[in-house]
């Protein structure tokens, strides 16, 4: 090869390894180093809920189960929703909601309940006598709803299943047993307002206990329906559970919905 072309050539070698290394990031890996990102780790269980014998802030979640039925026809608990069965005339049990969420909870559970496969989740375990009643104030255990509320809700209670779906069947029990349950009853096909509810709270549960009850509602057609209250609890539940003191000594809140139609069972 001529001497002067073999000199050619190695000074556009080395001219361009130089341009490499000053276009080179300051911080780039070692040759045969990975550029890949070092996998993040798999997310950790959420700490353990305090013990259930402490003060702690709730939320009970009651539904309207024909209102809920409207939009949700397909669901097990809606095939057979007859005029003469309970939650066609008294509140059903959603859940009982502390604050936090997903306490000692895996992963996997986590994501299976956040995906809606709750058929998939461990079954809660209680005996006999407590399913039935659960069965009952919470038709929603046909689509497996107290799986999907014990690893959500429950884990964050401070006690076992057992305690946690006692104490929010009480605690519905006593709604059910007061002034605002009669005041739906009374008044299935027609619309009650905000200001009505509130004040059966009040009527039922002590004065300002309305101020701490929040109203949803949903679209059904032309129609607005109540669908669900929420109502806002402070202290230890207990044994018995004093739903009016509890309710009392929780903060206000905004009223949400400002009426709607008690909806009649079956399809409107």
């Amino acid at each position: 090869m001529n001497p002067r072309l073999l000199a050619a050539l190695l000074l556009a070698f080395l001219i361009g390894g130089a341009v490499f290394l000053w276009l080179r990031p300051a911080n780039a890996p070692p040759a045969g180093t990975s550029t890949t990102a070092p996998t993040a780790p798999a997310p950790e269980a959420k700490p353990p809920a305090k013990s259930g014998s402490s003060d702690q802030f709730l939320v009970l979640a009651a539904s309207w189960q024909p209102a809920f039925c409207e939009t949700a026809r397909g669901k097990p608990e809606c095939a057979q929703l007859g005029r003469s069965r309970f939650d066609a005339s008294h509140f059903s049990l959603h859940g009982l909601w502390p604050t936090d969420e997903y306490c000692s909870v895996s992963a996997n559970l986590e994501q299976l309940d956040r995906d809606g496969r709750w058929s998939q989740l461990p079954p809660v375990e209680l005996d006999p006598a407590l399913q039935k009643v659960l069965d009952e104030v919470m038709p929603g255990t046909r689509s497996q709803l107290e799986r999907h509320e014990w690893i959500k809700h429950g884990t964050c209670f401070g006690a076992d299943q057992s305690r946690y779906y006692s104490t929010a069947a009480l605690l519905l029990d006593a709604l059910n047993a007061s002034n605002v349950r009669d005041l739906f009853a009374d008044n299935i096909g027609k619309t009650l307002t905000r200001d009505e509810i509130r004040t059966a709270f009040d009527d039922s549960f002590g004065t300002g206990a309305g101020q701490r009850v929040r109203i949803a509602c949903d679209t059904d057609g032309k129609r607005r329906i109540i669908s669900e209250i929420t109502i806002g609890l402070w202290g230890t539940p207990g044994d018995t559970p004093n739903l009016g003191k509890l309710i009392r000594a929780a903060r206000p809140t905004d009223g949400g919905c400002i009426g709607g139609i008690v909806d009649p069972a079956g399809p409107q």
